[in-house]
């Protein structure tokens, strides 16, 4: 559809299409010149010079008539580097040394005010078959050298110098670096990302292990604290005690057993209502407590009267507590037969203990079923650290390896 058919559908204002055509002087034309009545200014062609050049070349170019005679005016880009120049004495006194000659020393020195300090240039053009074959670095340390030296003499005492200082072994050790890192196989990329990626999982896992430690210190602590608050309760006498402020009850915290709700609402409320199990627990956690409470041989629906009502939910609460640190024990109970699996498992790769790299040096090249086995203990490492499995699903490991291992005893 053309442009100009779709705004008559629509418009970003949503305003009406015009009935006749108008001129807004907005749109896509083209802007026409506007010219004014004034005189316009001479050009003439003219010639000049460049400063930058030594040769005196002569140059032509258009050029208002106001602007003759005046400097070039791309003149102001031409910026040289400043090369210091030492005399005979001062070389004889701080210059001289024995690797470099005064003739090699000013060869440098010319190479370096005609190609303004570009020392990849510099040593291109360098004189090797008259002088010794330099590197670049070794052409950057005694220029950069020489500078400091002469920085520091003719510096007047008390003047704070910002020398420059050039480290050629960094140098070289960068560019060796920046060798072999263009110099890697695609397979030495493809186990760099591997690694990366692994690397990642780690730090994944570990946070999650972190979470889980402090999930299970508050289910520790919450434990302590009701302990503690049922042996204060039992030593206390029987007697109305005036309540204590709500600052001064030790916090427990709220993944602890079951938090009841209080009725403080004015009206009538059954004690039954106060036995109901809030809805903030989840419905494995209540089949959960109901079978406890079968294996106890408690009712679930007792008289209510006060004393059971607190005595019931006070059970309830620590039986959820008991389930939750059940969980958190089992948990931990894999994580570490994980870990297990793991070592295991590297042990056997051959990635563990003091002989497996000095083996490896003694036996010469590995056999052909060498890197099929290490490929082999790769994946078992993978599947071994992978996500982890619920403890059901581990039950189930466990049970399918005990059946195996019978069908095993059982053949002839």
């Amino acid at each position: 559809m053309h442009r100009e058919v779709y705004a008559l559908l629509y418009s970003d204002k949503k305003d009406a299409p015009p009935l006749l055509p108008s001129d807004t002087t907005q749109g896509y034309r083209t802007v026409k010149a506007k010219l004014g009545s004034k005189k316009v200014r001479p050009w003439k062609w003219m010639p000049f010079t460049n400063p930058a050049r030594k040769d005196g070349a002569m140059f032509y170019h258009w050029r208002r008539a106001a602007e003759e005679g005046k400097d070039y005016p791309f003149a102001r880009f031409n910026k040289t580097v400043q090369v210091p120049v030492y005399s005979e004495q001062e070389y004889q006194l701080y210059l001289h040394d024995d690797a470099w000659t005064k003739a090699e020393t000013d060869h440098l020195f010319d190479l370096a005010r005609r190609f303004d300090l570009r020392f990849v240039v510099i040593h291109d053009r360098y004189d090797h078959q008259q002088f010794k074959k330099r590197s670049v670095e070794d052409l950057k340390e005694r220029y950069y050298h020489i500078c400091a030296k002469l920085a520091n003499v003719r510096a007047a005492p008390g003047t704070d110098l910002k020398i420059p200082v050039f480290d050629a072994g960094h140098e070289r050790r960068r560019k060796e670096q920046l060798e072999r890192l263009y110099n890697r196989t695609p397979e030495q990329v493809a186990e760099e990302e591997y690694l990366i990626q692994e690397l990642r999982k780690i730090e994944a896992r570990k946070k999650e292990r972190e979470k889980r430690t402090q999930d299970l210190q508050k289910l520790i602590t919450a434990a302590d604290t009701t302990t503690e608050q049922r042996r204060a309760e039992r030593k206390a006498p029987k007697k109305k005690l005036p309540q204590k402020k709500e600052t001064e009850k030790p916090a427990v915290p709220e993944t602890a057993g079951i938090k009841f709700p209080d009725f403080k609402s004015a009206g009538v409320t059954l004690r039954s209502q106060r036995m109901k199990l809030p809805s903030s627990v989840g419905q494995k956690k209540i089949k959960a407590l109901e079978q406890m409470l079968m294996e106890l041989g408690v009712d679930l629906n007792p008289m209510p009267t006060e004393e059971i009502v607190q005595m019931f939910n006070e059970l309830r609460s620590d039986l959820v507590l008991l389930y939750e640190l059940k969980q958190a024990f089992a948990n931990c109970e894999y994580e570490l037969q994980m870990l297990r699996h793991r070592y295991e498992a590297l042990a056997k790769a051959g990635s563990l203990g003091p002989g497996s790299a000095e083996g490896a040096h003694a036996d010469g090249p590995a056999a052909p079923g060498a890197e099929e086995g290490k490929a082999d203990a790769k994946d078992q490492i993978i599947d071994v650290v992978g996500a982890p499995l619920t403890p059901n699903s581990r039950k189930r490991r466990e049970s399918a390896s005990s059946s195996s291992s019978i069908k095993k005893v059982k053949k002839p």
